[in-house]
């Protein structure tokens, strides 16, 4: 297991004399690097305070083949999140993920769309039905406590990208009864409701975003009237802004980075991270290594003739055979070159806390989605991001609440705004 380097020997009781005390005067802030000793804390101490916090990872991809013979998750498997990785990092819940890429918007593709996203949502319901003294679904804040409280592994579900929908919201009240909790406007390409971060050349997209279409306007209030959380991440600048103003609920961003670390079109610039605190929302800092810094260009290139290699018919049609050589060769040309790390990861946190308040922020992994830096590049790995954040002088109730209380905060607002069933 790769951990941060060890504390020096100075105690816990030295650390906080030395500065950690003084976070009682400074509640929604992080102390400034003058008054932070920066002492690595031992992993004991952080797996001591991780045992005292419900952590909460909000994107977590699924692959193919989950939840069944080829990959069962209640073993150690070849995925980044599976139970026993859970337990062994302190990762206490987390949300799986029914993911669809982008295609045209014509019915061949919706009908395409909601075969996968159906195939995601059954192999979720797969692992909760095969290990229900281990896991249980979540759909709100007090039953994602109340399993925690039980020793159990949380499941809760986000939808990333709402292409599956189709020419219509109609289909969001069944989303919303089967627990989905939060549904990401776009992913990669404009669709039906609005405009990507990353448009789609070859589908045809126009280089500017065009904002929410009328149909997207419809997607939000349906969503605020369902206790769904509506997520910009992946979402134009523009789509995303009209969203936040439009919705009469907190927003979310469930797995970005910031522009104000690394410029990337991904990311959430400051206007956008302004808009979503003055909504009440919370941004989930991602742990995707291109999304966090510049990658080693010779990592890139590898990167690249990997993917022509192994997912030439796209990642979803990969066997697991290839997916398990792609990961073993990536691994191979990452310990060859510097790779991006866990701390240029939580300077992302760091900004954003710094720039809207420590209540609207959170994390979040993307693993198997492409997530992952150098120190937290599996579940089992978890308490290392407690430990750097320990290192940074953040107090227990502050990594309480990036680690789960703001986006649990956040959902809870959510519902009790909705709309009860007519």
């Amino acid at each position: 297991m790769q951990t941060i380097a060890r504390s020096s020997a100075l105690s816990t009781a030295l650390r906080c004399a030395l500065g950690l005390a003084l976070f009682s005067a400074l509640p929604a802030q992080v102390l400034a690097a003058e008054q932070c000793p920066l002492v690595t804390p031992s992993e004991a101490e952080a797996r001591a305070l991780q045992a005292r916090v419900l952590t909460i990872d909000t994107h977590v991809d699924i692959g193919p083949d989950y939840a069944s013979d080829k990959l069962d998750p209640g073993g150690f498997t070849r995925a980044q999140v599976d139970l026993p990785k859970m337990r062994a990092g302190g990762l206490d819940a987390a949300f799986l993920i029914v993911y669809t890429g982008q295609s045209k918007l014509d019915e061949a593709g919706y009908r395409a769309a909601r075969e996968a996203a159906e195939d995601k949502y059954q192999a979720i319901m797969r692992l909760t039905r095969a290990y229900p003294d281990q896991v249980g679904l979540a759909t709100t804040p007090a039953e994602v406590r109340a399993l925690h409280d039980a020793g159990k592994r949380v499941v809760l579900i986000g939808m990333e990208n709402a292409y599956p929908l189709g020419p219509s919201v109609a289909d969001v009240p069944m989303w919303a009864a089967r627990g989905v909790r939060y549904v990401s406007i776009t992913h990669m390409g404009n669709n039906q409701f609005g405009g990507s971060s990353n448009p789609n050349a070859e589908l045809g997209d126009p280089a500017e975003d065009p904002g929410l279409s009328p149909t997207g306007k419809d997607l939000v209030r349906a969503l605020n009237d369902a206790g769904i959380m509506v997520d910009i991440s992946h979402v134009g600048k523009r789509t995303s802004l009209e969203a936040i103003a439009l919705s009469r609920a907190p927003v979310i961003a469930s797995h970005s980075g910031v522009k104000g670390v690394y410029d990337n079109l991904r990311n959430l610039d400051d206007e956008r991270l302004d808009a979503l605190a003055k909504n009440g929302g919370v941004a989930q800092m991602v742990a995707f290594r291109g999304y966090v810094a510049a990658i080693d260009p010779a990592v890139k290139a590898g990167m690249e003739e990997l993917g022509k290699k192994y997912f030439s018919q796209g990642w979803e049609k990969a066997t697991p055979e290839q997916i398990a050589s792609f990961e073993r060769e990536m691994l191979a040309l990452r310990n060859s070159h510097p790779d991006v790390s866990l701390t240029q990861y939580v300077d992302h946190i760091d900004y954003a806390v710094k720039r809207i308040g420590i209540e609207h922020v959170g994390i979040a992994s993307d693993f198997d989605g492409g997530g992952g830096v150098k120190g937290w590049d599996d579940a089992i790995e978890t308490v290392n991001v407690t430990r750097e954040l320990m290192r940074r002088c953040y107090s227990e109730d502050q990594i309480r609440a990036l680690w789960g209380g703001n986006v649990l905060r956040v959902l809870g607002e959510v519902q009790a705004k909705a709309k009860p069933a007519q």
